[in-house]
């Protein structure tokens, strides 16, 4: 393919231009050169190299820079890392190289950006490993993640060039992991626009039918919107506020999670838009103005006040500040809102990159405090919890992503902010994990109350504590902060180390025996096969005879299985997998593969599966296939965490599929053997050939042919004329 290099030059530097002229704060000459030093690096760096679309790669670190300098808001050593962040990973620069030349501040964000970029989600143990590195750069550099997130939707917002196996497998992760971590640092705009985007692919038709009703109201929205800032702009302007209103549409994502947790259709979702009044402030007057601006718009217009939210008085704990109310506009219709200064706005939009803006001048301490700690108990949990497997830990760690939150005041009337449905004993671990640890009770508002108690907002706790008091397994069962759990398991388990050991030592022997590798993956499949929640209690399991020699002797038998099915479906890196388009009529029966094969399978339960369904099938290490719709609640964790275990699946009429036969040829391979079967296959018998493949090594080759026919004699006269072909030395029939 030949590309217009001349033509491309001018485009990049255009596009660096763009990316300077549009940065959120102004540059001086030193973090100008900066920026320029480190675009030259990245040009030079990735000279040869295009994108799946063609496109040299360069555009992409320059789009993710832009990104990390607009809508994040960060300076120049974001912007140069962003610039550099796959520089290690794709070329021959190295972490020494890049030190050297720009030190070691930008070479170990760039160094952190490439850890996370190699991660391998075929090994859930290396996944899991990948996950916690990924956590443990916001204690580190928050800037780390920042510009991973900035990398995520770039990537995301291309995904079209990519095969649609892949598109899944991306957009499930995006929303798995990297949309809740956009939500807790505040970056509201990103992960909605993720979550957007994941559902695009994800969800195609769902997607595409919100979104062109959206389109079919935006007029209608506008005029309303209009409205509004006419009858509440001239109030305000009577006051000499200096502010502007504008109106948004909801995030396709947030619409369609209204319409699956209410049970209603998009017509029925009555705030599918809201409205933002942003106005200009000092400190001093911020907070008075917001509620000034309050009273004039439920002047004019009813509100309903149990939709009333105040963040301001109380901010979340990602800092996020503003008054929310829902009032009944002009039509008569129910619309949200929004209240903030330019200062809230800019916290709102860029999340935690913009609090260290205004740390001088405004009371943000307290909320730069709140980030800190939970980063804190982000590094303590994912210390103390190195045996989890990755759906557990990313359970404990979510716990503190999308919680909504309560606000309790401790004896001496400092608030504390803990998710909904925290405890008593959740309160006490994060005052100080010594004193969850010795928990009796708590008196809430002066009144007894078990550590299982619920707390409401505004309660005052006071907890109470014994030495003798030791943490006990049915504490899990009420705890929900990530905190508490970590502790509380982490003592459990210290108490139950020496048996672990011991089974650790039994079960290590028993594989030796058995000729098997003791390490992190067959530890996991084990796990799996016989359906433990963790390593540990697989080897308590060893350790107390529950498991021998005999319950080691039926995985084996499962894993030869498992492993044969899996190395007939594992994906080529170089070919994409897709079927034609199905017929909705006599669809009865299912096949997997690029092959379509006719294999054992069984539903999942997690899902109802109807024929003419999208579906794909799932290979479990001891049950089989299993087959998924393709709406599976359970379809994005499997594509995030066991992508190559998924394999495409179709619907055929089982009927016309009854007279389909796979063959094995053989030969030695020269120039026109493909050709020549093909001949034979095609032209001379007449077949249909469904589908391909040959594979040549050191002058040999094999191929699978999978054919159509119409009855035995056919078969046997196609073996002998393919048999006659000079150079071919065997011709068989497979059974599936």
């Amino acid at each position: 393919m030949s590309y217009d290099l001349e033509q491309e030059n001018k485009e990049i530097l255009a596009r660096y231009k763009d990316l300077i002229s549009n940065t959120y704060r102004t540059l001086d000459e030193e973090n100008n050169k900066l920026i320029r030093k480190a675009f030259d690096i990245a040009l030079d760096a990735h000279k040869d190299q295009r994108r799946k679309s063609g496109e040299p790669y360069i555009y992409h670190p320059i789009a993710v820079a832009k990104i990390v300098a607009t809508e994040i808001g960060l300076g120049a050593t974001s912007i140069a890392c962003a610039l550099l962040h796959d520089v290690i990973e794709d070329s021959d620069y190295t972490y020494e190289d890049l030190k050297k030349i720009f030190g070691e501040k930008i070479a170990n964000i760039v160094n952190g950006l490439t850890k996370i970029s190699i991660m391998n989600h075929q090994n859930i143990s290396v996944q899991s490993e990948n996950y916690r590195k990924l956590l443990l750069t916001l204690s580190e550099d928050f800037r780390v993640i920042l510009i991973k997130i900035a990398d995520r939707l770039h990537n995301m917002r291309t995904l079209e060039s990519m095969a649609p196996d892949k598109q899944k497998k991306i957009a499930s992760e995006t929303v798995y992991i990297y949309a809740p971590m956009a939500h807790r640092l505040g970056l509201y705009n990103i992960k909605s626009e993720l979550e957007d985007l994941s559902l695009k692919y994800n969800s195609p038709e769902v997607y595409n039918e919100i979104t062109e009703k959206l389109e079919l109201a935006k007029e209608s929205r506008e005029r309303y919107i209009e409205e509004f800032k006419k009858e509440v702009s001239e109030r305000l302007n009577e006051e000499g506020l200096n502010f502007k209103i504008k109106g948004r549409a909801k995030a396709i994502s947030s619409i369609y999670r209204k319409m699956l947790k209410q049970g209603v259709s998009f017509e029925e979702v009555f705030d599918n838009y809201a409205i933002r009044i942003i106005y200009k402030s000092d400190a001093k007057n911020e907070k008075f103005l917001a509620w000034k601006i309050y009273s004039i718009v439920t002047d004019v217009y009813h509100s309903n006040p149990s939709r009333m939210r105040d963040w301001i008085t109380q901010p979340r704990s990602t800092g996020y500040e503003s008054l929310h109310l829902t009032v009944l506009g002009p039509d008569k219709k129910w619309i949200e809102v929004q209240i903030r200064s330019e200062r809230m706005d800019e916290i709102a939009e860029k999340g935690v990159a913009a609090h260290y803006k205004y740390k001088e001048g405004y009371k943000q301490s307290s909320d730069d405090r709140n980030f800190e700690r939970w980063v804190t108990e982000i590094r303590e949990v994912l210390e103390q919890q190195q045996n989890l497997s990755t759906s557990e830990l990313l359970d404990n760690i979510k716990l503190n992503l999308y919680s909504k939150e309560v606000f309790v005041f401790t004896p001496k009337g400092e608030i504390k902010i803990l998710p909904t449905n925290a405890t008593a004993l959740d309160f006490a671990f994060s005052v100080h994990s010594d004193l969850g640890m010795k928990c009796l009770g708590a008196k809430i508002n002066g009144k007894l109350v078990p550590i299982s108690y619920i707390l409401q907002n505004g309660d005052q706790v006071d907890i109470l504590s014994s030495q003798n008091q030791k943490p006990k397994s049915d504490w899990l069962e009420f705890v929900v902060t990530s905190k508490a759990k970590s502790k509380i398991k982490g003592y459990l388990n210290s108490q139950k180390n020496q048996l672990v050991e011991e089974g650790k030592e039994i079960l290590q022997r028993k594989l030796r025996h058995a000729k098997i590798n003791f390490n992190d993956d067959e530890i996991n499949k084990l796990q799996k096969f016989f359906n433990l929640k963790s390593s540990q209690e697989l080897f308590l399991k060893f350790q107390s005879n529950e498991l021998d020699v005999s319950s080691l002797r039926k995985y084996i038998e499962s894993k030869n299985v498992f492993n044969n099915l899996l190395s007939r479906f594992r994906k080529s890196p170089n070919k994409s997998q897709h079927f034609e388009d199905l017929k909705e009529e006599n669809l009865d029966m299912i096949v997997f593969g690029k092959d379509e094969e006719k294999l054992n399978y069984t539903y999942a339960k997690c899902c109802t599966v109807i024929p003419g369904d999208k579906i794909f099938g799932f290979i479990t290490i001891s049950d089989g296939i299993k087959v998924h719709s393709d709406n599976c609640p359970n379809a994005i964790n499997l594509r995030a965490q066991y992508d190559y275990r998924v394999i495409p699946a179709k619907w055929v009429n089982a009927e016309s599929f009854m007279n389909r036969v796979k063959i094995e040829i053989e030969g030695l391979d020269r120039m026109g053997m493909i050709n020549d079967i093909t001949t034979v296959i095609s032209g001379s018998m007449g077949m249909d050939m469904k589908s391909m493949s040959i594979e040549s090594n050191n002058g040999v080759f094999t191929g699978n042919i999978n054919l159509e026919v119409k009855n035995k004699g056919q078969l046997e006269e196609t073996f002998k004329k393919l048999k006659n072909i000079n150079g071919v030395s065997r011709v068989r029939r497979v059974q599936s």
